[in-house]
């Protein structure tokens, strides 16, 4: 077997079972099992766990940045003069994590999956890589959403981010409670159509107006105001 097909496999297996199990779930001891090989493999490639990680969120999270950040040059182009279209940086940022291996069913399934776990995973050597990874994305897409909305304080433009992050993982993860509210009745395979439905909700979350409790708290905390 060719040293690149066994590369492959091992980050096959690694992406599946970090997604299913979690990073210290997922032992070596069971990655080397489902892909086939043995454990001087994985050290041949990877050296250990960790890089192995490295490893498969590079191979994914890459070219995902990439396609974003190519699509929020574009979104920014045709405001150079004005502020961005928020629907359409919205759209550059969640679009491409559900368009991910689109020439497979299942492929597109498990990537999504994979996705769904690398936002919501709380573990301490997933934050590090995702901080490497999503560094440049994020600098570039908070100052895009500043333009887009100047009037947002800084720190609620923060918190609305994260929680649209929220929202994009939720769906990633395969929403078990739509699935559960709605009977099954609703077809969460529509690509385009669950695209278009988060950039709705996503959009109006950024747009809505401060809450009334944030408006009128101006003292400093445990200071007296008003009842």
């Amino acid at each position: 077997m060719k040293p690149t097909a066994t590369r492959e496999r091992i980050l096959d297996a690694a992406e599946r079972l970090f997604a299913e199990r979690g990073y210290d779930g997922a032992s070596l001891r069971a990655i080397t099992g489902q892909a086939r090989v043995n454990l001087a493999a994985v050290n041949y490639h990877f050296r250990s766990k960790r890089a192995l990680m490295r490893a498969v969120f590079a191979r994914r999270l890459e070219p995902l940045n990439q396609k974003r950040l190519a699509l929020l040059e574009t979104c920014m182009a045709a405001r150079a003069n004005g502020p961005p279209d928020l629907e359409r940086l919205v759209e550059a940022l969640v679009a491409p994590a559900f368009r991910m291996g689109e020439q497979s069913t299942g492929e597109a399934a498990a990537l999504r999956k994979f996705m769904g776990w690398v936002l919501v995973d709380p573990g301490v050597q997933i934050e590090r890589v995702l901080a490497e990874q999503f560094h440049e994305v994020a600098l570039h897409f908070v100052a895009a959403f500043r333009r887009a909305l100047p009037d947002l304080p800084p720190e609620e433009l923060f918190w609305r981010i994260h929680f649209s992050i929220g929202a994009m993982a939720s769906v990633l993860t395969g929403a078990p409670f739509l699935k559960i509210a709605s009977g099954g009745r609703l077809d969460t395979s529509d690509v385009d159509g669950v695209v278009q439905r988060l950039v709705a909700y996503i959009s109006g979350g950024l747009r809505a107006p401060l809450a009334s409790g944030r408006r009128r708290r101006r003292g400093p905390p445990g200071g007296s105001g008003a009842s």
